[in-house]
């Protein structure tokens, strides 16, 4: 079976997809794959936050297009990357093992995150990011910062920036583990939904393709993964508020933290809940009801 494998361009993003090829190879021997670069309107639009040209799903769109056409057979996706809702037609055949969750600090001098000086510049593109270090340290001055690993590196001398925050998981996948000041503790740091699992999309109506790929599902990484993903969709999916949650299987049970802060990080809204990975979706909504009692119904109110 030949299949076209869609991917975006970046060099993290060519490194998951052929790590996900290769694996996907082994499983299913038949499968001859090509991978198809597609530029997304992220990629394209280095200079512009998220927030202002859509947000989530900026990574996505133009991948998902192309498959709902037919000019490829398979996406890669960083689960991250990946809004609540997914395109009528297209599901997703397979969960992948995932990498670390946490996000890193990278600083000049190698200075841990509680002993960064006051007014410490700290480069980030997330919001998510940077209104969980303001909660921790208001007087951090949180500079947007877009592009590459390696880009984002660079601009902690060109940018003169204290540091900078970056997922371990694509710092570990890309092999740069070694420039790490700090594993940030979820405690400090929730992640973003998804967090450091690759997702294999295909057409509904392709269903040799699907079983092919569901071979490679990672049960526990997709029940906590469709616990966040429940827990973002309750919340509005799109929502331009920072989100962040982190599902994690310890044994059998399954434990679901979110969090809904105001940009500033002023005021931050965080709750848990336990349960089976069966009711993975059921606790994702009701974690989401929790925190929009708590006050995350004001909080989205205000911002429109």
């Amino acid at each position: 079976m030949n299949i076209k494998i869609g991917t975006r361009g970046s060099k993290l993003a060519l490194a998951q997809t052929n790590s996900a090829a290769a694996a996907l190879k082994k499983a299913a021997p038949e499968i001859e794959a090509e991978i198809c670069v597609i530029r997304t309107s992220g990629d394209i639009m280095q200079d512009v936050s998220l927030t202002q040209i859509g947000g989530q799903g900026v990574f996505v769109k133009e991948i998902e297009e192309a498959l709902l056409a037919g000019r490829i057979d398979l996406a890669v996706h960083s689960m991250k990357d990946v809004p609540g809702e997914t395109p009528e037609g297209l599901v997703f055949a397979a969960i992948l093992q995932r990498e670390d969750v946490r996000d890193v600090l990278v600083t000049r001098g190698r200075i841990k995150f509680e002993f960064l000086p006051k007014r410490a510049k700290i480069g980030t593109g997330s919001q998510r990011r940077g209104a969980q270090l303001k909660s921790f340290m208001p007087d951090l001055e949180i500079v947007p910062l877009r592009g590459n690993i390696d880009t984002r590196l660079k601009k902690i001398e060109t940018e003169n920036l204290t540091g900078i925050v970056l997922a371990a998981a694509g710092v570990k996948r890309l092999g740069y583990s070694e420039v790490v000041t700090q594993f940030l503790p979820t405690e400090i740091m929730l992640p973003a939904v998804g967090q450091g699992a690759l997702g294999l999309q295909v057409r509904k109506s392709d269903a040799e393709l699907a079983g092919l790929c569901a071979r490679l599902n990672h049960a526990v990484t997709e029940a906590e993964v469709t616990a966040e993903r429940a827990y973002l969709r309750a919340l509005g999916g799109g929502c331009r508020l920072p989100i962040a949650a982190y599902g994690l299987m310890e044994g059998k049970r399954l434990t679901l933290e979110g969090l809904l802060a105001a940009p500033n990080g002023g005021e931050v809204l965080r709750d848990k809940v336990w349960g089976e990975p069966g009711d993975a979706e059921a606790m994702g909504r009701k974690l989401a009801e929790m925190i929009l009692e708590k006050g995350g119904r004001r909080l989205l109110e205000l911002m429109g």
